[in-house]
């Protein structure tokens, strides 16, 4: 994983609308959802323009890239952490365990040059193992 950290200054219009429209979410959306929230506050970006810029901020490490089941999701936290994707609803949770630095070392000493490493746990989440809960996500 390549991590470039740059300045909101040094993106497009384009890619700092995309990044400020994803901020502070918790539901790791997808390109088509954060397509759908900037529709609808009025801009005129395209599906394709909101795609372009979330590769791009993930390369330049300002949002994460999750890929689970289905469409990839994309994390304002860029930071190292791990992931729960239900398969049931399809949505992505941050997993409340702490980053294992130590995982990046196992390869290293045979000779392989680690950069970081991604865990993505897969299982039913709480809402959709309990029927008698309401589903917060929709199918």
């Amino acid at each position: 994983m390549r991590i470039t950290i740059m300045s909101k200054r040094g993106l497009t219009a384009k890619q700092r609308e995309v990044l400020d429209v994803i901020q502070g979410r918790t539901d790791h959306p997808t390109a088509e959802e954060l397509y759908r929230t900037l529709r609808e506050q009025g801009s005129r970006t395209s599906l394709a323009t909101v795609y372009r810029a979330l590769r791009t901020l993930a390369e330049d490490g300002l949002v994460a890239e999750v890929r689970g089941l289905g469409a990839d999701r994309f994390d304002p936290v860029p930071s190292a952490h791990y992931h729960f994707v239900c398969t049931q609803c399809d949505r992505v949770y941050d997993a409340d365990i702490p980053y294992q630095d130590g995982l990046d070392l196992l390869l290293h000493q045979t000779g392989f040059q680690v950069s970081g490493h991604e865990v993505t746990f897969f299982g039913t989440c709480s809402a959709c193992s309990n029927p008698k809960e309401e589903k917060a996500w929709p199918r």
